[in-house]
C-alpha cells in the first residue's frame, strides 16, 4: 500500500527490453517536470516505476547525465523534491519522504545521507522541517545562502548580520565583519546550530554564530531548518534548533552565472560572478563552486527617512568577498567510500558614520573596516556493514579571523582609532554509525550511537587598552538514538496507518564547565493516509562562549550619582565592574512541539502542517543590570551591589581588574566610593518562548501550465526576566527584537521554459517602549515579482541558459522611523526592516 491513494504505473520498459536492465545504463536526462523525467528513467533504465500521482504535481527533477546504476540514477533525479524510492519486488516505488533526508539512494556509488532531523537514515521525524532548494530560491529572484534565510519567518534579522545600527542592544545585534547569521525564534545566532552537511563549521567572531554568507549558492542543493530543540542529536548551540546547509553531491558539467542589480533609491550595487563545475563517474564525483559578490554601500542621504535624522551614516556597509566549495566523494572498495567538503571565504566590509550632529563628513568623520577569512574542511570515510549499517569517522577544521578597525579624521587630518582580530578554530573528530537494530512486525527499529570529541580555540586582540583572550574549550560526548516502528501502513490497522516512536539521549562532558545530559523523545501518529500527528519534547543546551567566560574585566571609578544614588555625600563615586565569568555554566532548555499534518488525497498536491511549539530557556547568560543609572536606585539589583565597601576590597577589584578607568570627573579616594556593583555576566535570565508555525502547499496542473502556492507562516510570543528579583518583559513585538507574525506567501506558474513566481512578504509591527509611553511602529510588506526562462533540451543557441529578472519590493515598502538619541542612531529598526527598497537584478546563467 502506497500513502495517498491508488498508485499509477508511470512506465514500464517496453516489451523488447529485458525486465531487469543491465546494472550501469547510460542517462541523458535533463530537468523537467518530474512526471515526464520518471517515464524517460522507466524506459532507459527496463525498470518498472510506480508512484503515486498526486505526489508529483508540481515537481521537478534534478539533470541525470553519465554512466549510472538506475538506482544511483533515480537518486539524483529525486534530489530536492520531497521523495523517495524504495525497491519493491524489482521495481521502484516512490513515497513521500517523512525524515530529515529529502533523498534515498540503495547504491553503494553515492555517498551517505545526510540527515537533518534524525541520525537515522529514512525514518519518519517528529520536530517539522522547513526546506528551500536551490530551484526554488533562484525562482524568487534570491541569489545568496544569506537571501534566502532571510526570508523564513521563524529567522530573527538580529543577531551577527550586515547593516545592524549602532543603537541596537547587544543582545539584539551587532554586526562584526559583514558576517551572516541564523538566529531563529530570536533566541540567539549563538542559540541557532548551523552545518555544513551536517557538519560543523568553526564559529565567527565573538559569538557561538556561524557565517553562512560564506557558502556559494551555487554548491548548495537545499537547506533544511529544524525550528526545534536538537541538542540530542547534535549538541550545544541547537536551543532554537538547527539549520542544514546541503551541498550538491551530483552534478556533471559546468555553469557560468553573472547578475547585476541596484536599489533604484540608491547604492546597493550589487555584482555577482560565479563559476560551478563538477564531474561523475561509477564510483564517484566532485563539485567545484567559486562566488564573487559585491555591493555598494547605502547611505543615509539616499534614503529619505533618513536623509535628515542620520545625515552622513552608512545604514548598509559596502561589503565584497570570495567563496569557494569544493567538495567531492570516491567509492575505494565496494564497502568503503570516503567524501570530503571543504570551504574558503574572504570578505572586506566598510562604512562611514559622522562625528558631529550635521552629519558633515567633510568636517569629522569615523570609518570602521574589517577583513574576515575562513575555511573549513571536513574528510569522512564511510563503511557499509551487514543489516544495513553505515559506519563513519568524521572529521572537521575550521578556522575563521575578523581583522577590525577604525580611523576618525578631523577635516583630512586622519587617525587611527584602534585595530583587533577575533579568530576562532574548530576542530571536532566522530565516529558513529546507523543501522537495522532488530525486526519488528511493523518493520525494522533502527539505531544510531557514536562518540567524539571536540576542541575550540578563541583569540581576540584588542589595541584599546591591549586587552587579549587566548582560551580553548573542549568536550567529549556519546549519543544514541532509537526509532521504533510500532505500526506500517502494510498491517492495515484500523485507525493506525503509521505508528512511529523515537527517542535521544547525548551525554557531553565540558572539562571546564561541566556535565550535560540532553534527551529527546519523539512521535509520529498518521490515523490514515491524509492526516499526521506528531510530538516531540527534548531537552538542549548552550555552553557558554570563550569571550563570555574570559573577556577582560574591566573597572571604572564614576560618579555615584550617575548610577542612580541619592543622598549620597557630595562628590560621592563607584566602582562599576564590566567583563566575562570563569564560573559561567552552560544555558538550558526544555523544548516540545506538536504538530498537524494534513495532505488530503481528496486535493492532490495539498499539504498543510500546523505546528506549536513551546522553548522554556533557563540559566541565560546576561549583564543583568539593564539600565546602569537605576543599579544603586532599584532594590532588584541589590545582590549585585556591595555598599560602602572596605579599601582592601577596593583595592582587590582594581589590581584584578585587566583595566581600570576614573571616569569620575576627580581623583581617586577610596572614601568616597560608597558602592561596588557588579556587572558581570552571570546566569541569571530566562526566556519563554511559544508559538504557532503554520507550513502550507498546493500544487496542480492545467491546460495553461502548471500552478502552485505555498506559505510559511509564523506566531510567536516570548519574554524575558533577567533576574529572579526583577520583574518579567515582554520581547516578542518590541523593538530589536522578532514581530508576534511573520509570514512568506509564494504564487507560482510554470508553462515550458518559462517560470513567474510572486512572493509577498509580511513583517509584522513593534512597539517602541523606550519612553514614557509605547509607541507603535508599523510592519513592512514587501511584494516581490521574479520572471525566469530555463531553456528547453534541443533550444539551439539557447540551450543550457537559465536568464532571471527579479524586482524585490515592487512598490517599494520603506521602513518607519523610530526615536533617536544620538547621531550616530540608525533611525529604523535594523534587526526587522531593510533599507535596501526597491531592487532590481538579471542574472544570466549557461549550462554546458
Amino acid at each position: 500500500m502506497i500513502r495517498g491513494g491508488a498508485a499509477t504505473a508511470i512506465a514500464i520498459a517496453l516489451s523488447s527490453t529485458p525486465a531487469i536492465a543491465q546494472p550501469v545504463q547510460q542517462y541523458e536526462i535533463s530537468e523537467q517536470g518530474l512526471d515526464a523525467a520518471l517515464k524517460t528513467f522507466a524506459a532507459v533504465s527496463g525498470r518498472e516505476v510506480i508512484a503515486p500521482s498526486e505526489i508529483l504535481i508540481g515537481k521537478r527533477s534534478r539533470p541525470v547525465y553519465g554512466t549510472l546504476s538506475a538506482e544511483a540514477a533515480l537518486a539524483r533525479l529525486l534530489v530536492g523534491t520531497g521523495l523517495r524510492a524504495e525497491t519493491v519486488d524489482g521495481a521502484f516505488v516512490i513515497r513521500r519522504e517523512t525524515g530529515g533526508d529529502m533523498t534515498t539512494s540503495s547504491s553503494a556509488e553515492t555517498d551517505a545521507i545526510i540527515v537533518t532531523g534524525s541520525r537515522i537514515r529514512n525514518v519518519p521525524v517528529a520536530s517539522p522541517v522547513i526546506t528551500l532548494d536551490q530551484e526554488s530560491i533562484r525562482d524568487s529572484g534570491q541569489s545568496t545562502v544569506a537571501d534566502a534565510v532571510r526570508t523564513i519567518p521563524q529567522n530573527f534579522g538580529g543577531g551577527q548580520n550586515p547593516g545592524i545600527g549602532f543603537n541596537v542592544p547587544e543582545a539584539s545585534g551587532a554586526d562584526v565583519g559583514g558576517g551572516s547569521s541564523v538566529n531563529l525564534r530570536g533566541l540567539g545566532s549563538d542559540a541557532t546550530l548551523t552545518l555544513l552537511n551536517g557538519h560543523r563549521l568553526s564559529y565567527s567572531a565573538a559569538k557561538q554564530s556561524i557565517d553562512i554568507s560564506a557558502i556559494p549558492l551555487g554548491a548548495v542543493d537545499r537547506i533544511e531548518v529544524v525550528p526545534d530543540g536538537a541538542s540530542a542529536l547534535f549538541g550545544s548551540d541547537a536551543v532554537a534548533g538547527v539549520v542544514n546547509v546541503i551541498l550538491r553531491r551530483e552534478f556533471d558539467g559546468l555553469e557560468a552565472l553573472a547578475r547585476l542589480g541596484a536599489s533604484t533609491d540608491g547604492g546597493n550595487f550589487q555584482q555577482q560572478y560565479a563559476l560551478t563545475g563538477g564531474r561523475d563517474w561509477d564510483s564517484g564525483g566532485f563539485l567545484a563552486a567559486y562566488e564573487y559578490r559585491s555591493n555598494s554601500a547605502i547611505e543615509s542621504r539616499q534614503r529619505s527617512y533618513a536623509e535628515d535624522r542620520s545625515p552622513g551614516l552608512t545604514l548598509y556597509p559596502a561589503i565584497r568577498s570570495h567563496s569557494a566549495v569544493l567538495t567531492g566523494h570516491q567509492a575505494l572498495t565496494s564497502d568503503l567510500s570516503f567524501a570530503f567538503d571543504s570551504l574558503f571565504n574572504k570578505r572586506w566590509s566598510d562604512s562611514t558614520f559622522p562625528l558631529n550632529p550635521a552629519g558633515d563628513l567633510s568636517v569629522s568623520r569615523g570609518t570602521q573596516f574589517s577583513i574576515a577569512q575562513s575555511f573549513g574542511l571536513a574528510p569522512s570515510l564511510t563503511l557499509a556493514l551487514p543489516g544495513d549499517w553505515d559506519v563513519s569517522l568524521i572529521g572537521t577544521y575550521g578556522r575563521d579571523k575578523v581583522e577590525f578597525g577604525a580611523e576618525t579624521f578631523f577635516g583630512t587630518e586622519g587617525t587611527d582609532a584602534g585595530s583587533g582580530f577575533y579568530r576562532n578554530i574548530g576542530q571536532s573528530a566522530e565516529l558513529a554509525g546507523s543501522g537495522r537494530l532488530i525486526e519488528l512486525p511493523a518493520g525494522f527499529a533502527k539505531l544510531a550511537i557514536g562518540a567524539g570529541f571536540r576542541r575550540n580555540a578563541f583569540e581576540r586582540f584588542a589595541s584599546a587598552g591591549g586587552q587579549l583572550i587566548n582560551q580553548a574549550q573542549q568536550s567529549y560526548y556519546a549519543f544514541g538514538e532509537v526509532n521504533v516502528p510500532l505500526v506500517s501502513p502494510e498491517q492495515d490497522v484500523s485507525l493506525v496507518h503509521r505508528l512511529n516512536v523515537s527517542a535521544a539521549a547525548r551525554f557531553e562532558h565540558y572539562p571546564s564547565v561541566g556535565d550535560v545530559v540532553t534527551p529527546k523523545l519523539g512521535l509520529v501518529y498518521e490515523p490514515t493516509p491524509d492526516f499526521d500527528l506528531k510530538a516531540s519534547w527534548g531537552r538542549s543546551f548552550r555552553a557558554p562562549t570563550l569571550y563570555q567566560q574570559f573577556q577582560p574585566q574591566s573597572a571604572y571609578l564614576v560618579s555615584a550619582s550617575t548610577l542612580g544614588a541619592s543622598g549620597s555625600p557630595p562628590g560621592s563615586t563607584a566602582l562599576l565592574l564590566l567583563g566575562g565569568n570563569v564560573d559561567l555554566s552552560p544555558e538550558r532548555s526544555s523544548n516540545w512541539s506538536v504538530t498537524v499534518a494534513a495532505h488530503p488525497r481528496a486535493l492532490p498536491g495539498a499539504e498543510l502542517e500546523i505546528s506549536y511549539f513551546s522553548v522554556d530557556y533557563s540559566d541565560r547568560i546576561v549583564t543583568p543590570i539593564t539600565f546602569a543609572a537605576l543599579a544603586l536606585s532599584d532594590p532588584a539589583y541589590g545582590d549585585l551591589i556591595v555598599r560602602n565597601p572596605s579599601e582592601e576590597a577596593q583595592a582587590d577589584l582594581i589590581a584584578n581588574a585587566a583595566t581600570f578607568a576614573n571616569l569620575s570627573g576627580a581623583s581617586y579616594d577610596p572614601a568616597q566610593v560608597v558602592a561596588i556593583v557588579n556587572n558581570s555576566s552571570v546566569n541569571a535570565g530566562s526566556q519563554r518562548i511559544h508559538g504557532i508555525d503554520a507550513l502550507g502547499r498546493y500544487g496542480f496542473e492545467t491546460d495553461w501550465g502548471t500552478i502552485s502556492a505555498s506559505l510559511n507562516a509564523s506566531y510567536l510570543d516570548s519574554e524575558q526576566q533577567l533576574t529572579p528579583q526583577l520583574p518579567t518583559t515582554q520581547l516578542a513585538g518590541v523593538l530589536f527584537n522578532p514581530p508576534h507574525f511573520r509570514a512568506r506567501a509564494t504564487a507560482g506558474w510554470t508553462k515550458g521554459p518559462f517560470t513567474l513566481t510572486f512572493d509577498a512578504n509580511y513583517i509584522g509591527p513593534v512597539e517602541d517602549l523606550r519612553g514614557a509611553s509605547a509607541v507603535r511602529i508599523p510592519g513592512m510588506t514587501p511584494i516581490d515579482l521574479t520572471a525566469r526562462y530555463r531553456s528547453e533540451e534541443g533550444a539551439g543557441f539557447l540551450d543550457g541558459i537559465d536568464i532571471v529578472l527579479s524586482i524585490q519590493n515592487i512598490f517599494n515598502d520603506k521602513p518607519s522611523p523610530i526615536a533617536t538619541t544620538l547621531f550616530l542612531d540608525t533611525p529604523y529598526d535594523s534587526t526587522n526592516y531593510s533599507p535596501v527598497g526597491r531592487f532590481i537584478s538579471l542574472s544570466v546563467s549557461k549550462q554546458w
